[in-house]
């Protein structure tokens, strides 16, 4: 018998846990990659960005039943160390070498929320994508024992294979039935009573998506997003054409949101699910976003919903990391996180019934990079930046300002050459910079880059940036203007530079302990082989 069956029949045969087990809620955990913060319901927030353009009404029903909160942040832009994070509920640097992207290595000591949930007697499983850049199988809590996937994983590729069928609709349907036989064969392997802790991780939002998908699929019109982009991209068509492809592939994840929604609605489940809507980071091969740690490259949707258990319909302010989602998951399931988490359970802000700042004590986020892409420099070092966010400030250390954000490319860090046609450049991540995904954006930025209307887009995208950034999120919210030198700014750069290390030095960031190296040395840089997993 399964360890996990075990310890719920002993749950069970305890004078009052019957009771507890039977209404300890499932959970639900929607994880889209490569989700920025675009959504319907953002835009009745804030209008006049990309999300007037998107519809998201799967996601804005969880906000409209629940707490959709403005201020939540990844503690890493990059798909394996924020993952790491959320698992753990630790910031990024403390996870080993899951604090990088190719190379990492889960440590099998470090406690992950789905494993101690298990233990406590939870179904746990996942769909699609969860720890690594590579198949759900290198998932750290389980490899293949809690994937379920056997129905079809084509929803990873959304826009590629519904594009090439002669009924679109038809061919969506095909995937969200996927979706949904998916997750009723993990629901369909859990004892009776048993409450589920459910991981749907699809990757369609991470490149490559088919060009003019957006508008095929979706009718979502690019000229429609004229003056709606953040101010450091081009707004011409090539640019506004890949961003409404990637709405597009926003909506069919909300799409797909909607059948597990519908799935648990039939079997009357809803009301008993803590559900909780997310993204990894802000969206690939757009310059400034993925891998980065301005708000274009950290700032995320979030949306939760409880049944009864929370007051729908509200609007949080407070600074969320969503390191903060393992200690909150383990406290709606009656659990005690362990010492070792950083994050902090949100359970206190979903039941206060409050809208707007509700803990006064989630006054900022801080977030940090180290390695990406292992070939994006020389030695396959990492860019290091820590990053600390306020309501009215973004400040940014950039441990080594010497080195390509981005990554090296012709003419930057590697011998003078011509840059590729751009087919390569909008195919081939490696063919420049390649801390930035391929993409048609990234290709048309680096062919433009010495005409006078977009070389400073290039360069605020592209190149070298100083030790120090400070922004003011009031009157500047895409970060344009550094006022770090600005001596109307420094007791604001100095007190904000020593709350971050502060938060860095008591949290063990080997960045700034010792002697601040060790990130930058084996097996954190330099070659890597990927060791083999546990199946």
């Amino acid at each position: 018998m399964k360890r996990a069956i075990f310890l719920l029949t002993s749950l069970l045969i305890g004078s009052s846990s019957a009771a507890n087990a039977a209404e300890r809620p499932n959970i639900l955990f929607c994880f889209a990659d490569d989700w920025g913060r675009y959504a319907s319901a953002y835009a009745n927030l804030e209008p006049g960005g990309p999300s007037d353009v998107v519809s998201t009404p799967n996601f804005d029903r969880i906000a409209k039943n629940g707490v959709l909160f403005k201020n939540a942040f990844v503690t890493a832009p990059s798909c394996t160390p924020c993952r790491s994070s959320l698992l753990s509920g630790q910031y990024f640097w403390r996870t080993g070498r899951g604090a990088i992207l190719q190379g990492a290595v889960w440590d099998e000591k470090i406690p992950s929320y789905p494993l101690l949930l298990e233990d406590a007697g939870y179904h746990i499983g996942f769909t699609y994508k969860v720890w690594s850049p590579g198949t759900p199988a290198n998932a750290p809590y389980g490899a293949n024992r809690n994937s379920y996937g056997k129905a079809g994983g084509r929803m990873n590729g959304f826009s590629q294979f519904v594009s090439n069928k002669p009924d679109i609709e038809a061919a969506k349907q095909t995937l969200y039935d996927q979706v949904r036989q998916n997750f009723q064969m993990f629901l369909a392997d859990r004892e009776d009573e048993q409450p589920f802790c459910y991981w749907y991780g699809p990757t369609n939002c991470h490149r490559k998506w088919r060009r003019g998908s957006g508008k095929k699929l979706w009718d979502i019109n690019p000229d429609d997003l004229k003056g709606k982009m953040p101010k450091y991209l081009p707004d011409v068509p090539v640019v506004r054409e890949d961003f409404a492809d990637y709405l597009g592939e926003v909506q069919a994840f909300d799409a797909s949101l909607g059948v597990i929604l519908d799935e648990l609605e039939k079997r009357g489940e809803l009301k008993n699910t803590l559900i909780a809507v997310s993204g990894d980071h802000g969206i690939p091969g757009f310059p400034r976003g993925k891998c980065n740690l301005y708000d274009f490259g950290t700032h995320v949707p979030l949306a939760i919903s409880w049944g009864d258990q929370i007051k729908g319909g509200r609007v949080v302010e407070d600074f969320v990391n969503l390191m903060d989602l393992a200690p909150t998951f383990l406290d709606v399931a009656g659990e005690t996180a362990p010492d070792v988490m950083t994050g902090r359970s949100l359970v206190s802000v979903l039941k206060s019934g409050e809208s707007g700042w509700v803990d006064e004590d989630r006054q900022f986020v801080v977030t940090g990079r180290e390695r990406h892409v292992a070939a994006a420099r020389k030695e396959m070092l990492p860019y290091p930046q820590r990053a600390i966010r306020t309501k009215d400030f973004l400040f940014i250390r950039n441990f080594k300002p010497d080195r390509w954000p981005m990554g090296t490319a012709p003419g930057y860090g590697l011998p003078e050459k011509e840059y590729p046609d751009f087919s390569t450049l909008a195919n081939n991540t490696f063919a420049a910079f390649p801390d930035l995904d391929a993409s048609p954006t990234k290709a048309w930025m680096i062919q433009h880059r010495e005409e006078d209307e977009y070389a400073d887009d290039f360069q605020y995208g592209f190149g070298l940036r100083p030790g120090e950034e400070l922004y003011d999120i009031r009157n500047d919210p895409d970060c344009m203007t550094n006022l770090a030198d600005e001596s109307a700014f420094a007791d604001t750069r100095n007190s904000l530079s020593k709350q971050l290390m502060d938060v860095l030095q008591s949290t063990g960031d080997p960045r700034v302990t010792g002697d601040g190296t060790r990130f930058d040395q084996p097996p954190f840089a330099g070659p890597f082989q990927n060791p083999k997993r546990k199946r």
